[in-house]
């Protein structure tokens, strides 16, 4: 059985792989053997790629601002360049903003649109373009309660978020053909930096503890074995699937 879960000499890239559940997943696939691409804004952040060489696997730092096109453009091809393939990208990469939707700003609507769905977007077609020759690959995108739920004052957000459900579905539908497995792991509640704001707002944050079914926040390290498990051979026969760590939230 461990040997589906095998990443052993594998090359994943993750994008928000600085902090939270981005950092989180990097993490765990190099606990299971995979060697990682950190697609990342600066290069000078090195706490993360620091804990996964650790590990005894290979760590590199592919430039990668994602409101930078050319840069989102050049970070797949420049991965297979330094680390000889892909096997598994991870698109985890996000920004938030929260206004009343009358007050939204178009730049902040930009802005979210850009990082949070066409940078996936860009990424995972060129993944597509390497991994569909060689017939195997697992694309992981991180989508949101948002995906289903439209949330409050976020509308670039759930817009986003609920384009990723679809894009990551009609990818899996095309793709899944030739091996190459497009899912997508949808947060709920998480304590990040990302949900700061409501954390900080004691009756906010009261009325989602509520609501949630296992009583309590998650955590970045909760992702780890879901991200592990979609991205090795235990998922092979699991194309298109949206799956839920949000303790029990989507259920209520």
């Amino acid at each position: 059985m461990s040997q589906l879960f095998n990443l052993q000499d594998k090359v994943a890239a993750v994008t928000g792989g600085t902090r939270g559940i981005g950092q989180s997943i990097a993490i765990g696939l190099a606990e299971q053997g995979a060697n990682i691409a950190l697609l990342q804004r600066s290069t000078k952040n090195t706490e993360t790629k620091e804990i996964i060489e650790s590990l005894g696997v290979t760590c590199e730092i592919i430039p990668c601002d994602l409101m930078q096109l050319e840069q989102v453009k050049e970070a797949i091809p420049l991965t297979i360049e330094r680390m000889g393939s892909l096997d598994i990208l991870v698109n985890s990469g996000g920004i938030q903003r929260r206004s009343p939707a009358v007050d939204f700003l178009e730049e902040d609507w930009d802005d979210v649109i850009q990082v949070n769905l066409k940078s996936v977007w860009l990424l995972c077609q060129q993944a597509g373009k390497h991994m569909i020759p060689k017939k195997s690959g697992k694309i992981i995108n991180i989508a949101s309660v948002a995906t289903y739920q439209g949330g409050l004052y976020v509308p670039a957000y759930a817009a986003s978020k609920g384009a990723i459900g679809q894009l990551t579905k009609s990818l899996a539908n095309e793709w899944s053909q030739h091996h190459i497995n497009v899912n997508a792991i949808v947060p709920g509640y998480i304590s990040t930096d990302m949900n700061e704001a409501i954390i900080d707002d004691p009756e906010r944050s009261r009325q989602i503890l509520e609501r949630i079914p296992a009583g309590y926040w998650g955590t970045p390290e909760d992702f780890k074995g879901a991200a592990v498990f979609l991205a090795s051979d235990a998922a092979n026969y699991v194309h298109g699937h949206l799956l839920a760590v949000d303790g029990g939230w989507l259920g209520r």
